[in-house]
């Protein structure tokens, strides 16, 4: 029969076993793993066991109160005791059993901490230790692994170690695919920086809307339908007037409410969202695309007396549209003053410029503008020395756009020596296709 003691009583007990029987104190503050006092009971059990002395002492349990995280109890030692005595001790808090452990119980005067009569298991005789309990856990049965569990994501079907990640639709971790430079979108997906982005929509601004401002006509016309309605702002006289009380909007035509008809003199002025690539208002131009840089960089020297790459710059497949503009700039530098050297800037195959340059010429610079339509780019191009004479030319190269292409800068020297002939710098950029019609 299990008996509730107290410390007091736990001890009378065991000195009751033989008048001449030592107790060791077991003495220590618990911690819950959270860093707060354990607070609950401690279940001792123990075998029938004879002391040193010796004394009986028979089979019982006890059960130690735990407030504020002390644990203090009286103990038969057991290392004295023939046949590997030992106590079994078990933590109870929340009305669950917390973990169990093992004591052996060395006499000692002194109050003793648990870590030094914990044992990984009962001795067997001899005070030989057997080989380490197996319990198989449940998640349930460790009091809130299941909630901590759920609040964490978890290895989604295409995780993989040293990629970027992100979450999935169903929460779970994924690696983003692509190429190391690419940049990742927060929808998962990667590609090249700054092209191949989906195009947000356009916008028009400040368009003055058709109709008589005669102080009578309600109907004035957009040259296109906000996409989304919502989007449209009406402004008189600088004053925003508000939908559905001032006018209301079907497709592009405003209508305006009697009571805010305007007058002669009044100025008024739209603004409003259209879908990417939507012709612009007459008149009243869309916000304009920036430019693109798609390279811009310094390029390596030379010696070579054939000629050989010195950077290049590629221009993924579709990228490039009909109607774009792409202009690239170079500037080349000569060190030493014993031959002549030669540049030349490609576009794919096809030359844009190959030019020599006198020993004494240290700096040259140039520019080719290409101008996309659907079967190739035409192309002009520009080139000046500080001893060399301004040059131009132009010139058609064929082929799709869309398939890409990749811009080449090349160098040599007319003969071996210790001169080198080198590219300073480069710049590709791209000026997007804008529909402007009048």
């Amino acid at each position: 029969m299990r008996v509730l003691l107290n410390i007091a009583l736990l001890a009378t007990l065991m000195t009751t076993a033989h008048a001449a029987v030592s107790l060791t104190t077991v003495e220590d503050v618990l911690y819950q793993a959270n860093g707060a006092k354990f607070n609950g009971v401690v279940f001792v059990e123990w075998r029938h066991l004879v002391t040193a002395g010796p004394a009986n002492v028979a089979g019982q349990s006890a059960v130690v109160r735990v407030v504020d995280g002390l644990l203090r109890v009286q103990l038969v030692p057991t290392t004295t005791a023939p046949g590997g005595a030992y106590y079994s001790v078990s933590y109870y808090s929340g009305g669950r059993i917390q973990f169990r452990e093992y004591w052996s119980v060395p006499p000692s005067s002194k109050p003793l901490k648990l870590s030094y009569v914990r044992i990984v298991g009962p001795p067997l005789a001899g005070n030989t230790l057997p080989p380490p309990e197996q319990t198989l856990l449940q998640i349930g049965d460790v009091a809130g692994l299941a909630e901590e569990l759920d609040a964490r994501p978890v290895k989604g079907p295409g995780y993989g170690p040293g990629r970027a990640a992100w979450i999935n639709e169903s929460g779970q971790i994924e690696a983003v695919a692509g190429d190391w430079t690419d940049c990742v979108r927060v929808d998962g997906t990667a590609g090249p920086c700054g092209l191949n982005t989906p195009p947000g929509p356009d916008y028009v601004d400040a368009e003055v809307p058709q109709g008589a401002l005669d102080g009578s006509n309600q109907v004035f016309t957009l040259s296109q339908a906000p996409q989304p309605a919502s989007s449209l702002q009406v402004f008189r006289n600088g004053l925003l007037q508000k939908a559905g009380v001032d006018y209301v909007l079907n497709g592009n035509v405003i209508t305006f409410d009697a009571a805010a008809v305007p007058q002669p003199g009044d100025i008024l002025q739209c603004s409003y969202r259209v879908p990417p690539g939507s012709a612009p208002p007459s008149g009243q131009p869309l916000a304009y695309s920036p430019a693109q840089v798609i390279c811009s960089g310094t390029g390596a020297s030379t010696s070579s007396t054939a000629l050989v790459s010195l950077a290049s710059c590629q221009i993924p497949a579709n990228v490039l549209q009909a109607g774009d503009r792409v202009e690239v700039r170079f500037s080349y530098a000569h060190q030493g003053t014993q031959q002549e050297y030669t540049f030349e800037v490609r576009w794919g195959s096809t030359p844009l410029i190959s030019r020599t340059a006198g020993s004494a010429e240290a700096y040259i610079a140039g520019k080719a503008e290409a101008g996309v339509n659907g079967s190739g780019v035409q192309w002009d191009v520009q080139s000046w020395g500080s001893l060399t004479a301004f040059t131009a030319g132009t010139g058609y190269a064929a082929g799709p756009p869309a398939a890409g292409v990749t811009i080449h800068f090349l160098g040599k020297l007319a003969a071996s020596s210790s001169d080198t002939v080198g590219l300073r710098n480069f710049t590709v950029l791209r000026y997007p296709a804008t529909s402007q019609p009048q």
